[in-house]
């Protein structure tokens, strides 16, 4: 099949472009590289032996997007591009509206045009909002408390809307928990601009000693060590679910949700405990009060993904801490040290 991937040299779309070409797939990536780097789908390459091209845009041009859809055409398109930080969306609601709503407009408008008719979409475990039960299933209610969550359930609706306007159309919806890992190459992994909105990125950048010490935003939530828990899952076990969820979509038609997840929870400060056996030293940590929008708790139930898809998780813990800290460790600041002398497309 041949898949475009929005936002492919991100964090989790360097990982999918990596399984899907492993399966056959032949990816085009779009990406403006807000936040990532043209040297990441060097590396991409590198890793694999399929087949991948390339260009440099934004999701809400659409005449970029009419001129990819021309020049590739697309069977289906993976949309990762957006913005995701909790945090930030309060500050600059707008911006998250714009290009979280806004650009799935224009991919699906340039779909439209074009007559491709499968998306797979990166959706977002905070549309659950405060747990009325844990563990989320995709019929839980949908009352999300971040700007963040809003323009992700927002885009859910849109691409609902989608499929039932057009019969022979597919959005196969994917809620996400807490991506963390890397590649067992360690070549890929998170790598975030500035300081890290994510836990795991920010313990390694502690361990690796960038950053004196983790902040534990809130340690007095009603959990059994009073910080958070959520449910981490590898992003090798995302980037699977894509795959999974691409051949889904080529035999069903309509919108599908599925929760992405492990199903079990862990705290802050068991993620700080794993990582320290992972890297053999002691992770700093000091406690500040809670942030805007975070809750106690989140867990998910997958086995909808299970049965509908044939796809789950098999990474551990320790398969995520260990991974991290080989990747944060061999590439202490990330992608930088790294000449790009990849080819893009303009």
């Amino acid at each position: 099949m041949r898949v475009l991937v929005t936002g492919g040299a991100g964090y989790i779309g360097s990982h999918t472009l990596i399984e899907l070409m492993a399966q056959g797939h032949a990816v085009c990536v779009l990406d403006n590289y807000k936040n990532a780097t043209p040297a990441v789908l060097q590396r991409v390459r590198a890793l694999s032996n399929g087949t991948m091209t390339d260009y440099a845009g934004d999701v809400r041009d659409g005449a970029m997007l009419d001129k990819v859809m021309t020049t590739f055409k697309p069977d289906a398109v993976v949309h990762f591009a957006g913005l995701k930080a909790v945090g930030e969306s309060a500050e600059k609601p707008l911006d998250y509206y714009d290009v979280n709503v806004g650009g799935t407009l224009a991919v699906l408008q340039a779909m439209d045009r074009a007559g491709c008719r499968r998306i797979i979409f990166s959706s977002s475990a905070t549309v659950y909002g405060e747990p009325v039960y844990l563990p989320y299933d995709e019929d839980h209610p949908t009352r999300p408390t971040s700007v963040y969550g809003q323009t992700k359930l927002a885009a859910e609706h849109i691409l609902t809307g989608w499929t039932k306007a057009n019969p022979d159309a597919a959005a196969v919806i994917l809620r996400y928990f807490n991506p963390v890992g890397a590649h067992h190459s360690a070549r890929i992994g998170e790598d975030p601009r500035d300081t890290p909105n994510n836990l795991m990125p920010f313990i390694a950048q502690v361990a690796i000693g960038k950053r004196d010490a983790l902040t534990i935003f809130g340690d007095d939530y009603d959990t059994p060590d009073g910080t958070g828990l959520r449910d981490y899952i590898h992003v090798v076990d995302l980037a699977r679910a894509h795959v999974a969820a691409l051949d889904y979509a080529a035999r069903t038609n309509g919108a599908g949700i599925f929760n992405i997840g492990t199903g079990q929870s862990y705290s802050v400060r068991d993620m700080v405990s794993a990582f320290s056996r992972a890297c053999g030293r002691d992770i700093a940590v000091k406690v500040a009060s809670r942030r805007a929008g975070d809750i106690a708790a989140m867990q998910a139930d997958a086995s909808r993904a299970r049965h509908a898809m044939g796809w789950t998780a098999t990474h551990t813990l320790e398969d995520m801490t260990a991974s991290t800290w080989a990747w944060q460790s061999a590439n202490p600041n990330g992608y930088q040290t790294e000449t790009d002398t990849s080819k893009i497309t303009p």
